[in-house]
């Protein structure tokens, strides 16, 4: 999968119904899609075809539409990649860039420190 795959709005939240829901079948997806963003069938379909292209599902030959990356996995190569964008790869950049303008609360912090096995 390639680690620069740009999700406009609403193609993210498309995948996100497409996460909580998966497996699903497209006929499925085409009534969510009339029913949340007022698509036609074939604007379902394009989508649907637009984020398999793109690596994040499959659809089988019954039409039956899967992940093939976790919502979480993904999340984690985004972040990755604007990391690598914004502040040329340094996590600490990062970090200090988020602290400078937010408070972080005490279960931030022991969030935060739970994730690097501290």
């Amino acid at each position: 999968m390639d680690q620069g795959i740009l999700l406009g709005e609403i193609e993210g939240r498309f995948a996100d119904i497409i996460w909580e829901k998966a497996p699903i079948s497209s006929s499925a997806l085409v009534k969510i899609g009339a029913a949340e963003f007022n698509w036609k069938r074939t604007t379902t379909h394009n989508v649907i075809r637009r984020l398999t292209a793109k690596g994040l599902f499959s659809r089988d030959e019954n039409g039956i539409v899967s992940p093939m990356i976790s919502k979480e996995d993904f999340q984690a190569l985004q972040s990755r990649r604007f990391v690598d964008i914004v502040f040329n790869g340094s996590l600490p950049m990062f970090v200090s860039g988020f602290v400078k303008n937010n408070t972080l609360s005490e279960d931030d912090v022991k969030q935060i420190l739970t994730l690097l096995g501290k």
